[in-house]
């Protein structure tokens, strides 16, 4: 662990706590700068104000940080043998009587994993304590009993436990409506990814970077399937123990950039919580409610009329299920030609799309270039530093998506041709519009943003048509609106 070990000396013990008691209560963030100036572990500051919070001293700390544990670890214990549960049948004794590795060959992922999912198990017949909700709690105890199986030292042990604790504890806050992104898969990747880079050796940065990275993918994911449907909660909670492991990897063993404070990253999801709720799960309650799990006995306490309704219901939404199938199915290019052309940038609908709406306008356009003007939707115009290269290379020079040294010249050289570029943020949704004006007039390709390069082209100056065909010529995808 180099200089991030544990210096909880009596020399720096005061000024720690004085530091610690001036910002109390600690976020996670501010946790990152005080351990980073002091050139000690997280755990160490977490621990710290543990001690003002509670009296107690540092040892009784972390016996009551593992106490914690104990009945979810008694969950585990049912989930690996007796346990059977409405969701995951007794998937969790089945994989503990598995010889060898069970999921991954790695002791300790393929460990941390089984007794995740034996927790999840158990949870259903004896209950968890929760934290952020109840499903974070199976990563976490999960990954503490594969520590204590692969033989981690007890103070080890409950350091890390502390460390997970800490960080469930501000999801937990942050949980108010359904969102596994605020417990299971979301607070759990978070934490997985802050005790293995602690495990790693990893610093306060490596842990915000772990953090902040682990955290994305979760934001969003709403919980009402998982709650309800076999099989998807397994995937949300070892997605944790998988999301948290990946993502401490890249944070200890790569300079990966990450410019996102782990405050800004942790107050987005919380904000964006609420919001999915209401926005996403009503539509994974239409998909998923025909294989909703019940019990016979509670179905016969429904009037029949309701069960009728209910039915009509499901029958319609399997309909619907299909014919969206069905539109995907009639949309899908044959497997030799699936991919498309290829798009330099890091994103086929973020630079793809708009780049081909910049080729468009270039071969609609008539003489010599005098003026660029971009106009894109809000989330189009906030990834700017990526999309308006494409666009101008696309406009200016009609390189394609693929033009990999174009794309790393066009500012440079469209400056030194003295062409005019106008950016613009335009509010309606999906649009990318490019117009272009020359010495012999103005052209313009109005466009919406689609993914894999393709495009919905409304309009094009002088000539719809024209633009259509050029579009067919250059090979780009147009799609419906």
């Amino acid at each position: 662990m180099g200089k991030y070990r544990s210096k909880r000396g009596a020399e720096i013990i005061m000024d720690l706590k004085a530091m610690i008691e001036e910002k109390m209560p600690l976020t996670l963030g501010e946790i990152i700068e005080i351990a980073d100036e002091k050139k000690i572990r997280f755990v160490d500051v977490v621990l710290a104000e543990a001690e003002i919070q509670t009296g107690k001293s540092k040892e009784e700390v972390l016996e009551e940080v593992l106490k914690e544990f104990d009945h979810n670890l008694h969950a585990i214990e049912v989930g690996l043998t007796t346990g059977s549960s409405l969701l995951l049948g007794t998937t969790g004794s089945e994989l503990n009587n598995m010889e060898g590795f069970r999921l991954f060959q790695d002791e300790f992922v393929d460990k941390a994993l089984v007794y995740t999912i034996a927790a999840q198990v158990g949870n259903h017949g004896v209950g968890l304590n929760p934290c952020a909700g109840t499903g974070d709690s199976c990563p976490y105890t999960g990954f503490i009993k594969a520590m204590f199986d692969t033989g981690y030292e007890r103070e080890r042990v409950a350091e890390i436990a502390a460390m997970i604790l800490k960080i469930g504890a501000m999801f937990r806050v942050g949980k108010t409506t359904t969102g596994c992104n605020m417990e299971g898969y979301g607070a759990g990747s978070a934490a997985i990814a802050a005790a293995q880079v602690e495990l790693l050796g990893g610093g306060p940065r490596d842990i915000e970077r772990a953090m902040v990275i682990a955290i994305s993918p979760t934001i969003g994911v709403p919980c009402t399937p998982r709650v309800m449907v076999p099989a998807l909660c397994a995937t949300h909670i070892g997605g944790a123990i998988l999301n948290g492991t990946l993502s401490a990897g890249l944070a200890v063993k790569t300079n990966i950039e990450v410019n996102v404070p782990i405050d800004v990253m942790l107050a987005m999801a919380a904000e964006i919580h609420p919001v999915a709720a209401k926005a996403l799960v009503p539509t994974v309650v239409e998909f998923m409610q025909p294989f909703f799990k019940t019990k016979e006995p509670v179905e016969r306490l429904i009037a029949q009329a309701i069960k009728d309704e209910e039915k009509a219901h499901i029958d319609n939404t399997l309909v619907k299920a299909k014919e969206v199938a069905k539109k995907l199915a009639k949309g899908a290019r044959p497997i030799t030609n699936t991919l498309g052309e290829a798009v330099v940038g890091g994103s086929s609908q973020a630079v793809g799309s708009p780049t081909n709406t910049g080729r468009i306008a270039h071969y609609l356009a008539k003489g010599k270039i005098k003026k660029v003007k971009i106009e894109l939707y809000p989330e189009l115009f906030a990834r700017r530093g990526i999309n308006v290269p494409g666009v101008l290379m696309g406009a200016v020079y009609g390189a394609s998506t693929a033009d990999g040294k174009m794309y790393k010249e066009v500012m440079e050289l469209v400056e030194k041709e003295g062409i005019q570029v106008e950016i613009i943020k335009d509010e309606e949704y999906q649009v990318q519009r490019v117009t272009i004006e020359t010495d012999e007039g103005t052209f313009m390709v109005d466009a919406l943003n689609r993914g894999g390069g393709r495009l919905v082209l409304r309009d094009a100056t002088p000539s719809k048509e024209d633009a259509v065909q050029i579009a067919n010529k250059l090979g780009i995808v147009l799609v419906e609106a």
